[in-house]
């Protein structure tokens, strides 16, 4: 018996591994056959290189990173980026706390939380700027303004929905609106916070390149505008690509982290 589930076991990991190679492989080839593709168009002339530039000409640029400074505005890109994801989620997590805390702040607010939602951020762009200064403190408050209120929304949705059952208990047993917050609220919604995080990290960095777009002089925003001024196509492209990839990396570091959360949580147990 012990056999049989070792073997079906065995199976069923190797089913697994089989599936995520396949998975991966099918990424790859994807994404080589958009590339062979694009440059071999390209090359034909069938679409216009000049416009749409060609993975060659990509390739040489991120070869000749040090003569445009490419690695400097990575830097400061995800610099921005960064700040501004976790202030929003710092803040956003904090200003949820609180609207949870008090109902009546939570009611007054909620009109308001809406409104700031919809409300496109970039249309605040030149008022942030007047407020904190052309630079990188306005990036990152631009950033800041688009992360805070997804953070503020989500999170104050998964604390008042957090299983009804668990907080009559522990009102029953005399627990303190602190322990009740502290032992049941926010462990329970650590799941929601990290999906907060995965999709704060993309608005953060869709903030910091819209700052950029505005006021910047360093970044892959500034580069991308700078690029489109003065017709250096190949500089788009390369940015707009490097920027796929900050993203993807920004994306599986909070994957990263929240597998490690629940690793924690598993050995706490």
């Amino acid at each position: 018996m012990n056999n049989e589930i070792s073997n079906d076991r065995k199976k069923f990991l190797k089913d697994k591994k089989i599936y995520k190679f396949k998975v991966v492989f099918t990424q790859i080839f994807i994404v080589l056959f958009f590339i062979v593709l694009w440059e071999v168009l390209a090359r034909l002339e069938i679409i216009n290189p000049f416009i749409t530039s060609m993975p060659s000409r990509i390739l040489d640029t991120l070869c000749n990173f040090s003569s445009n400074n490419l690695l400097l505005h990575i830097g400061v890109t995800c610099f921005e980026t960064i700040i501004g994801f976790l202030l929003g989620t710092l803040i956003g997590t904090l200003i949820a706390t609180l609207l949870w805390w008090s109902k009546f702040a939570s009611r007054v607010s909620e009109p308001f939380l809406i409104i700031l939602h919809a409300l496109p951020k970039v249309a605040l762009g030149p008022i942030i700027i007047v407020w904190a200064g052309a630079g990188t403190p306005a990036i990152i408050v631009m950033a800041l303004a688009i992360s805070i209120i997804v953070t503020i929304l989500e999170m104050l949705n998964g604390f008042n929905n957090t299983d009804k059952n668990l907080l009559k208990m522990a009102q029953t047993f005399g627990a303190s609106k602190w322990q009740i917050f502290s032992k049941i609220i926010f462990p329970s919604n650590i799941k929601t916070l990290i999906s907060a995080m995965k999709v704060n990290i993309g608005l953060s960095l869709v903030g910091v390149i819209s700052g950029e777009f505005l006021v910047s002089k360093a970044g892959l925003g500034y580069l991308i505008v700078y690029g489109g001024q003065v017709f250096k196509l190949d500089l788009v492209m390369t940015s707009v690509i490097i920027l796929g990839f900050a993203a993807a990396i920004l994306y599986y570091s909070v994957e990263l982290l929240e597998k490690l959360i629940n690793k924690f949580i598993l050995h706490s147990n």
